[in-house]
Protein backbone atom coordinates (compact mmCIF):
# COMPACT_ATOMS: atom_id res chain seq x y z
CA UNK A 1 0.00 0.00 0.00
CA UNK A 2 1.33 3.43 -0.88
CA UNK A 3 1.13 6.62 1.01
CA UNK A 4 -1.45 7.91 -1.51
CA UNK A 5 -3.65 4.86 -0.83
CA UNK A 6 -3.50 5.52 2.93
CA UNK A 7 -4.40 9.15 2.35
CA UNK A 8 -7.37 8.21 0.13
CA UNK A 9 -8.70 5.75 2.76
CA UNK A 10 -8.38 8.39 5.47
CA UNK A 11 -10.13 10.96 3.29
CA UNK A 12 -12.95 8.50 2.49
CA UNK A 13 -13.43 7.76 6.22
CA UNK A 14 -13.53 11.47 7.07
CA UNK A 15 -16.10 12.18 4.36
CA UNK A 16 -18.26 9.21 5.43
CA UNK A 17 -18.06 10.36 9.08
CA UNK A 18 -19.01 13.93 8.15
CA UNK A 19 -21.99 12.66 6.13
CA UNK A 20 -23.12 10.50 9.05
CA UNK A 21 -22.83 13.39 11.52
CA UNK A 22 -24.76 15.74 9.22
CA UNK A 23 -27.48 13.14 8.67
CA UNK A 24 -27.89 12.40 12.38
CA UNK A 25 -27.86 16.09 13.35
CA UNK A 26 -30.44 16.81 10.65
CA UNK A 27 -32.73 14.17 12.11
CA UNK A 28 -32.23 15.44 15.64
CA UNK A 29 -33.00 19.06 14.74
CA UNK A 30 -35.78 18.46 12.23
CA UNK A 31 -38.74 20.76 12.71
CA UNK A 32 -41.80 19.13 14.26
CA UNK A 33 -44.32 17.94 11.72
CA UNK A 34 -47.49 19.97 11.38
CA UNK A 35 -50.44 18.50 13.20
CA UNK A 36 -52.89 16.56 11.14
CA UNK A 37 -56.04 18.54 10.52
CA UNK A 38 -59.19 16.63 11.36
CA UNK A 39 -62.54 17.32 9.77
CA UNK A 40 -65.27 17.47 12.40
CA UNK A 41 -68.20 15.12 11.98
CA UNK A 42 -70.39 17.77 13.63
CA UNK A 43 -69.59 20.93 11.66
CA UNK A 44 -67.75 19.54 8.64
CA UNK A 45 -64.99 22.09 9.37
CA UNK A 46 -61.32 21.49 10.20
CA UNK A 47 -60.25 21.17 13.84
CA UNK A 48 -58.29 23.01 15.10
CA UNK A 49 -59.41 26.27 13.45
CA UNK A 50 -59.91 29.89 14.40
CA UNK A 51 -63.30 31.49 14.81
CA UNK A 52 -64.41 34.70 16.55
CA UNK A 53 -66.83 35.52 19.35
CA UNK A 54 -70.16 36.57 17.85
CA UNK A 55 -71.32 38.62 20.85
CA UNK A 56 -69.82 40.98 23.42
CA UNK A 57 -70.81 38.63 26.27
CA UNK A 58 -70.13 34.90 25.94
CA UNK A 59 -70.07 32.44 28.84
CA UNK A 60 -67.32 29.84 28.93
CA UNK A 61 -68.28 26.67 30.79
CA UNK A 62 -66.34 23.81 32.36
CA UNK A 63 -68.00 21.27 30.05
CA UNK A 64 -70.23 21.02 26.95
CA UNK A 65 -73.68 21.71 28.41
CA UNK A 66 -75.58 24.33 30.39
CA UNK A 67 -75.39 21.95 33.36
CA UNK A 68 -71.69 22.81 33.72
CA UNK A 69 -70.69 25.85 35.72
CA UNK A 70 -69.67 29.11 34.06
CA UNK A 71 -65.93 29.53 34.58
CA UNK A 72 -65.28 32.52 32.33
CA UNK A 73 -67.16 35.42 30.76
CA UNK A 74 -65.69 36.72 27.52
CA UNK A 75 -66.55 40.36 26.82
CA UNK A 76 -64.85 41.09 23.48
CA UNK A 77 -67.00 40.71 20.39
CA UNK A 78 -64.79 39.58 17.51
CA UNK A 79 -62.10 38.14 19.78
CA UNK A 80 -60.37 35.23 18.02
CA UNK A 81 -60.52 31.81 19.67
CA UNK A 82 -59.07 28.49 18.62
CA UNK A 83 -61.65 25.70 18.33
CA UNK A 84 -59.89 22.55 19.61
CA UNK A 85 -62.85 20.15 20.09
CA UNK A 86 -66.49 19.95 19.10
CA UNK A 87 -69.78 18.33 19.90
CA UNK A 88 -72.95 18.93 17.95
CA UNK A 89 -73.88 22.15 19.80
CA UNK A 90 -70.71 23.02 21.74
CA UNK A 91 -67.13 24.07 20.97
CA UNK A 92 -64.13 23.77 23.24
CA UNK A 93 -62.11 26.92 22.64
CA UNK A 94 -58.67 28.21 23.62
CA UNK A 95 -58.05 31.95 24.00
CA UNK A 96 -54.84 33.90 23.49
CA UNK A 97 -53.81 33.27 27.12
CA UNK A 98 -54.12 29.49 26.63
CA UNK A 99 -57.25 29.14 28.78
CA UNK A 100 -59.82 26.61 27.56
CA UNK A 101 -63.58 26.59 28.07
CA UNK A 102 -66.69 25.29 26.32
CA UNK A 103 -69.10 27.67 24.56
CA UNK A 104 -72.26 27.10 22.60
CA UNK A 105 -71.53 26.85 18.87
CA UNK A 106 -74.00 29.67 18.11
CA UNK A 107 -71.80 32.06 20.12
CA UNK A 108 -69.07 31.84 17.44
CA UNK A 109 -68.80 32.91 13.83
CA UNK A 110 -66.39 32.35 10.95
CA UNK A 111 -65.17 35.94 10.66
CA UNK A 112 -61.40 36.12 11.04
CA UNK A 113 -59.88 38.38 13.66
CA UNK A 114 -56.52 38.57 15.40
CA UNK A 115 -55.44 39.65 18.87
CA UNK A 116 -52.43 41.98 19.12
CA UNK A 117 -49.87 40.47 21.52
CA UNK A 118 -47.52 43.46 21.74
CA UNK A 119 -47.49 47.08 20.62
CA UNK A 120 -46.72 47.15 16.90
CA UNK A 121 -46.50 49.52 13.96
CA UNK A 122 -49.12 49.03 11.27
CA UNK A 123 -47.36 49.66 7.94
CA UNK A 124 -48.58 50.64 4.48
CA UNK A 125 -46.80 47.67 2.85
CA UNK A 126 -45.52 44.35 4.25
CA UNK A 127 -41.94 45.35 5.08
CA UNK A 128 -39.96 47.16 7.79
CA UNK A 129 -39.03 50.07 5.53
CA UNK A 130 -42.62 50.91 4.61
CA UNK A 131 -44.25 54.01 6.07
CA UNK A 132 -46.08 53.53 9.37
CA UNK A 133 -49.85 53.98 9.15
CA UNK A 134 -50.69 53.66 12.86
CA UNK A 135 -49.43 52.35 16.17
CA UNK A 136 -51.51 49.40 17.28
CA UNK A 137 -51.63 48.63 20.99
CA UNK A 138 -51.42 45.31 22.83
CA UNK A 139 -54.90 43.82 23.34
CA UNK A 140 -56.49 45.30 20.21
CA UNK A 141 -58.77 42.96 18.25
CA UNK A 142 -58.33 43.56 14.51
CA UNK A 143 -60.09 42.14 11.46
CA UNK A 144 -57.79 39.87 9.44
CA UNK A 145 -57.57 40.26 5.67
CA UNK A 146 -54.62 38.12 4.54
CA UNK A 147 -51.05 37.07 5.38
CA UNK A 148 -47.88 36.78 3.31
CA UNK A 149 -44.14 36.53 4.00
CA UNK A 150 -44.44 36.95 7.77
CA UNK A 151 -46.85 39.91 7.60
CA UNK A 152 -50.65 40.13 7.94
CA UNK A 153 -52.98 42.75 6.53
CA UNK A 154 -55.42 43.89 9.22
CA UNK A 155 -58.04 46.55 9.88
CA UNK A 156 -58.51 48.18 13.28
CA UNK A 157 -60.13 51.44 14.40
CA UNK A 158 -60.54 52.64 10.81
CA UNK A 159 -56.91 51.97 9.88
CA UNK A 160 -55.83 49.34 7.38
CA UNK A 161 -52.26 48.09 7.04
CA UNK A 162 -49.69 45.36 7.57
CA UNK A 163 -48.49 44.05 10.95
CA UNK A 164 -45.75 41.50 11.63
CA UNK A 165 -47.23 38.04 12.05
CA UNK A 166 -45.18 37.55 15.23
CA UNK A 167 -47.05 40.44 16.92
CA UNK A 168 -50.51 38.88 16.59
CA UNK A 169 -52.39 35.77 17.74
CA UNK A 170 -55.10 34.09 15.70
CA UNK A 171 -53.19 32.78 12.68
CA UNK A 172 -51.32 29.57 13.56
CA UNK A 173 -53.47 26.60 14.58
CA UNK A 174 -50.72 24.42 16.06
CA UNK A 175 -51.88 23.25 19.46
CA UNK A 176 -48.72 21.58 20.73
CA UNK A 177 -47.00 23.23 23.66
CA UNK A 178 -50.13 24.75 25.17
Amino acid sequence: MTRDDDFMKLLACLIASACLILTVSGIATAAPEAEAVRISQFSGKPVPRFESLRYSAVHGRRGPSKDHEIVWRYERQGMPVLVVKETRDWRQIRDADGDETWVQARMLNDSRHVFVLAKAIMRKRPNELSRGVASIQKGVVAALDSCENGWCKVKADGFRGWVKKSAIWGIETQTSGL
